[in-house]
């Protein structure tokens, strides 16, 4: 008999600070549920900002000041707010050395990887050295060593590094997330029919994936929690 399988397609950004602690929070939910050595994670790229130059010559706080036209004051009360969420998932976010960069080349080594087996410990390896160890994830020669410390094997990964290899499927996802109506990450999509926006509670996340659980076989892709306070999301203007 064949064993039944949930599948669950993530779509975010490394760039993306919710996308960190959704991440954090969904896998909580995966780990309490009895199931949860049956649920299949695939990540896809949803570039927030590709018109950013391969380094911004300034702080996080300049770019999304400029990004969401608010005031420094305002932008600097929503990264405590975030940073404090983070924070709460044991994630320890450093606003203040973040490089601020395009993030489509580490998309594109996430496609590699995700190839090879290893998306989920690249995911986190992008996220963590973004946002907590200050490593600039644009650089070619910080993605190699990222590369290198998961288990890439060196050539593969440097020819990734030193070609477009892997654009095309970075964007194919980016399509493929507007095609489903995706304007914020993260966002989940479990099972090709029911979707979850937002870094929800972990509490969310299992309810949802209980549900979806007992009732495979829906039909149309149904929005499964919205976004909150505690379930916000980044979009190509910034996050909320």
């Amino acid at each position: 008999m064949t064993e039944t399988r949930l599948s669950v397609d993530i779509y975010s950004d490394i760039a993306c600070p919710w996308c960190f602690i959704g991440k954090r929070r969904f896998e909580k939910a995966v780990a309490e549920l009895p199931f949860g050595q049956q649920v299949d994670v695939n990540w896809h790229a949803f570039q927030l900002d590709p018109s950013l130059p391969e380094h911004f010559e300034g702080s996080e706080l300049q770019y999304l000041s400029q990004i969401k036209g608010m005031g420094t004051e305002q932008v600097a009360g929503m990264l405590e707010h975030v940073t404090t969420q983070a924070a709460g998932e044991g994630l320890t976010y450093d606003f203040e050395s973040l490089h601020v960069a395009n993030s489509f080349t580490a998309l594109r080594l996430l496609a590699l990887a995700k190839e090879r087996g290893l998306g989920n410990q690249m995911k986190e390896a992008l996220l963590s050295a973004h946002f907590e160890q200050g490593v600039n994830t644009g650089d070619v020669e910080a993605l190699q060593i990222i590369a290198d410390t998961v288990g890439l094997d060196p050539a593969e990964s440097a020819e990734v590094l030193g070609t477009d290899k892997y654009a095309d499927a970075v964007r194919a996802d980016g399509v493929r997330a507007r095609e489903l109506g995706v304007t914020g990450v993260p966002f989940f999509v479990l099972e090709n029919k029911y979707g979850i926006s937002g870094a929800q509670p972990t509490e969310v996340f299992a309810q949802a994936l209980g549900q979806v659980w007992k009732e495979i076989g829906g039909e149309d892709l149904q929005m499964l929690g919205t976004p909150s306070a505690d379930g916000a999301t980044c979009g190509p203007e910034g996050c909320n």
